[in-house]
């Protein structure tokens, strides 16, 4: 199970990465590598924690809203939450950026499309909860 929850948070990571380049307005601060990556695994533990606490919580409340859209409007909640991340990125003082609601809409996706990806080519016993 450890194993699992770290190769999430390094999915996530590398998703991350992946976003800093795809996406204008999301960017990763630090002077040398090692600066940086550490930020990623960070804001991906981040990402990670607002996704399994807050996630749930909005998609009970707004359960009637998740039906009446057809699920679209998944992607907002999915764009605002990734907007939460880099906020409270900003607030610990991490140097990774979020410049708005369209860069966040579209590093959610990004962020799941490479996740995806990610999880389909890491072998399953490793890849378990």
């Amino acid at each position: 199970m450890a194993i699992a929850l770290v190769i999430k948070v390094l999915v996530t990571a590398v998703a991350l990465w992946v976003c800093t380049f795809l996406v204008d307005g999301i960017a990763i601060g630090g002077s040398d590598q090692a600066t940086r990556i550490g930020t990623l695994i960070v804001v991906a533990l981040i990402f990670g924690l607002v996704n399994a606490v807050i996630k749930p919580v909005i998609k009970t409340i707004g359960c009637a809203f998740y039906i009446l859209t057809l699920g679209l409007i998944g992607l907002v909640v999915n764009a605002l939450l990734f907007l939460l991340v880099g906020w409270i990125s900003d607030q610990l003082g991490l140097p990774f950026e979020v410049a708005g609601f369209w860069p966040a809409f579209w590093g959610a996706i990004v962020v799941a499309v490479v996740g995806f990806i990610l999880h389909l080519i890491i072998p399953d016993s490793l890849d378990r909860e």
